[in-house]
């Protein structure tokens, strides 16, 4: 597999990543068994997350006898130095190593600048061997463009695919004057972009951008190994899906990133703030289901306490939009059911 330089980490990374969010769903030996078979077919980069309940301890299970050959990111949602620590020796644990090759600020709300305790501990971990190289994530442009322009990150990880906004775009550019690494996140659009050739093929036209692919299932390993083995070009029916996808997916939509979440009262947003495109663009019997039915059902239970507006990167009147997809839902299961 092809390999580019990961901005000025000199990380040498595969041109796919492996995004370890959805490992969560499955056993540690199924796990062990797909993280083996992606450095297996030449993946070298594998992003997680203390957040990502046992995710991490799955690719010390899998990978750890092969820690010098491959590079690990992951991430901290400590809000001071202590949890940073705190974090920080909890991941090491549970990946079997002695440092992290790129260490992460979870998407914070705010910049983080020199002097707050968090990037201190950061400038403290990296002295002391435990990471080497300080990275950033953000789900809103404006941060991630301070992050960029500060010098202070040697990575930034943003949602990009071909349904990212001109600024959104633009951030791929920023990273490559600044010679910061740019990894790739929610490349599929949380699972409304389907069709996995197009957004391959899309962000390989940004020589410094590698996209972590989430991936649970051995099939779908397979597609990314199949495309890496054999590029597709960005022409004919490829760039009409693209066009067409823009077109459908125009304006405000939920990208499923999960801010939002918790619900006080069980809502699952990041499924039912979107479930208008989920059951055009996926089969849709799933969410016919009485389980799935009483899901939705719990909107009408809002309380309008605010939490997930208020979390929500993309700054969506979430209560509103899930009124909405409620009716939208009980309209499409009225027809289908």
């Amino acid at each position: 597999m092809d390999k580019m330089r990961l901005g000025r980490t000199g990380l040498m990374v595969s041109r796919s990543g492996f995004g370890s969010i959805p490992i969560q769903r499955i056993s540690r030996d199924d796990a062990r068994k797909l993280l083996l078979k992606a450095y297996e077919n030449g993946i070298n980069f594998f992003d997680t997350a203390r957040g990502y309940s046992d995710s991490e301890e799955k690719i010390g299970y899998a990978l750890s006898e092969l820690r010098k050959n491959i590079i690990i990111a992951t991430k901290t949602p400590a809000a001071d130095r202590k949890a940073f620590f705190q974090n920080l020796e909890t991941s090491l644990r549970n990946l079997k190593t002695d440092y992290i090759d790129i260490y992460q600020l979870h998407n914070p709300k705010d910049f983080i600048d020199r002097g707050h305790e968090l990037y201190e501990a950061m400038l403290e971990a990296k002295e002391k061997g435990m990471i080497r190289f300080i990275g950033f994530t953000n789900h809103r442009v404006e941060t991630a463009e301070k992050a960029v322009l500060s010098g202070l990150y040697d990575t930034l990880q943003f949602p990009f695919n071909y349904l990212s906004s001109e600024s959104e775009l633009n951030l791929a550019d920023m990273c490559r004057e600044k010679d910061v690494g740019f990894i790739a996140m929610k490349a599929l659009s949380g699972g409304l972009i389907t069709t996995a050739a197009t957004t391959f093929t899309f962000i390989r036209q940004y020589g410094n951008v590698v996209p972590i692919w989430g991936m649970q299932k051995e099939n779908e390993l397979d597609e990314f190994i199949a495309l890496e083995k054999n590029p597709p070009k960005l022409e004919g029916e490829l760039l009409k899906q693209i066009e067409k996808d823009r077109k459908d997916l125009a304006g405000s939509f939920c990208r499923g990133c999960g801010y939002c979440t918790p619900c006080p009262v069980g809502i699952p947003i990041p499924v039912a703030a979107r479930i208008s495109l989920l059951v055009e663009r996926t089969p849709y019997q799933q969410y016919l289901s009485d389980e799935f039915k009483g899901k939705m059902e719990l909107i009408n239970q809002c309380l309008d306490c605010g939490n997930c507006k208020s979390r929500c990167p993309y700054e969506l009147d979430t209560p509103g939009l899930l009124r909405k997809m409620l009716k939208n839902y009980e309209e499409f299961y009225s027809l289908h059911k």
